[in-house]
């Protein structure tokens, strides 16, 4: 019985890919619920082992020597241990073997349950490591079952789901068929472990490049980035660390080799391999191969570009349904906008003609600001000069007629300085001043007065 325990436990680990030491701990585990099933009610604490290398069973209740039993599911007493243990004492332990034909039928059932149970999560989480390593790598597997519209793959030691969502449109597939798939996710669940496939993912063709390029898969030439609108185009951008090798060569091979061993496995899918660069400009050039580029301008704080085409281009940069653009958009990440060489000479122009219309409207401007800050200066100097001449007229008393050189001095002596102040004044004022009658003060303020309202 033994003997054959062992081989069992020897073909159980080599069939599930799992550790023995795993197996003989689900087998004590096992045999441990069934003994506490069938032996709980008369003993708490019952010990199972297995020798892995003789196969022997042992189960074995252990009770505690105590001189008067309060628990006899936990105790026993110094009298029945003796008869078990001659040399027993109070405080010790002792062990009384469980004979396994005892266990009885339901608790061998139960064992199984048990050993089933533990051998499948052990193997769950064999499967987990071995595939948690595999993550992000290829892996080849057989068409199961379709269920609803994922395919379930055998992939050997488990199996993996190939989701709709993850699946390249138009591709279907028969039991029995081969596919090649990315291993996108591996999830844990409680029923078991799944591995999510998928043949959309953009590393998808970088691993199929790997595969199929020796230089990718040296190291030589490195993928630094891939984008794609499975089905139908995609574009993978290459460099070479070595400048003897054409990075872009290397991967499309002779006459088309190696690509054309990627877009048979893609289903026809459209590659664009392009050379990658640190200059925005070039790469960006490159990613809308297979059109040709005119002129690149840059603006690196929105990050945006304006590319410039030949006119019998701009379809093919544009792409089907702005495919092209949309791609080489996301490669590089910057936003593209395309001109064609006609829209960008036309806008040219307009801007041309804005320039030259803002120029002349500023010129005219200018002009119109200097000829009035002109005219305002030659106002001034009129008004000054005119200000000037009545200043002066106003102020000569000796131009009023009938005022002679000693009458000049004699009206300044008396506050009567200039021809404004006399005509502001009174004719009492100015008859007061001796020498001055009333007729001659009349005359002399009536004179000033008129002189400065013709002035």
């Amino acid at each position: 019985m033994n003997h054959q325990l062992i081989t069992v436990i020897e073909q159980l680990c080599r069939e599930k890919g799992i550790d023995g030491s795993v197996v003989v701990k689900a087998l004590e585990s096992a045999l441990l619920v069934a003994a506490k099933k069938k032996f709980g009610s008369i003993c708490e604490n019952i010990n199972v082992s297995i020798d892995p290398k003789t196969g022997e069973i042992q189960v074995i209740a252990i009770k505690k020597i105590v001189e008067k039993v309060q628990n006899p599911r936990e105790e026993i007493s110094l009298e029945e241990a003796a008869k078990m243990d001659e040399s027993a004492e109070i405080g010790d332990e002792i062990g009384n073997i469980i004979p396994m034909e005892d266990l009885g039928r339901i608790a061998a059932q139960t064992a199984k349950q048990v050993i089933i149970q533990k051998v499948r999560e052990a193997e769950w989480d064999v499967i987990l490591k071995d595939f948690k390593d595999k993550q992000g790598d290829l892996i080849n597997g057989v068409v199961m079952r379709q269920e609803r519209r994922d395919y379930i793959i055998d992939l050997g030691k488990t199996e993996g789901v190939l989701p709709a969502k993850e699946q390249i449109p138009g591709e279907t597939y028969r039991r029995g068929d081969r596919v090649r798939a990315y291993i996108l996710d591996v999830r844990h669940t409680p029923k078991g472990p799944q591995i999510i496939l998928s043949r959309t993912y953009p590393n998808f063709v970088a691993k199929l490049f790997e595969m199929e390029v020796p230089e990718v898969y040296e190291g030589i030439v490195t993928v630094k980035g891939v984008v794609r609108e499975p089905g139908d185009r995609a574009k993978i951008a290459v460099a070479s660390k070595d400048s003897s090798i054409d990075p872009v060569g290397a991967c499309v091979g002779v006459k088309g080799s190696r690509v054309q061993a990627v877009v048979r496995e893609l289903r026809g899918e459209k590659i664009d391999i392009i050379a990658w660069s640190d200059d925005p400009r070039a790469f960006i050039g490159e990613a809308l191969s297979p059109a040709v580029i005119e002129r690149v301008g840059i603006n690196e704080q929105e990050k945006s570009a304006t590319i410039v085409v030949a006119d019998q281009q701009l379809s093919l940069a544009i792409g089907k349904k702005g495919q092209n653009v949309r791609l080489a958009a996301k490669l590089t990440g910057w936003k593209i906008d395309i001109l064609s060489e006609t829209e960008y000479q036309g806008k040219r122009a307009a801007e041309r003609e804005k320039e030259i219309t803002e120029a002349i409207a500023h010129e005219t401007k200018q002009q119109e600001k200097a000829e009035g800050e002109s005219a305002a200066a030659e106002a001034a100097e009129a008004a000054e000069a005119a200000e000037a001449v009545t200043e002066s007229a106003v102020s000569d008393i000796a131009s009023l007629p009938g005022v002679g050189e000693k009458m000049v001095l004699l009206l300044k002596e008396h506050g009567f300085s200039s021809i404004k102040s006399i005509a502001e004044a009174k004719e009492d004022d100015l008859s007061k001043i001796p020498k001055i009658g009333e007729k001659t003060a009349k005359k002399i303020i009536d004179a000033a007065r008129g002189l400065i309202h013709s002035a």
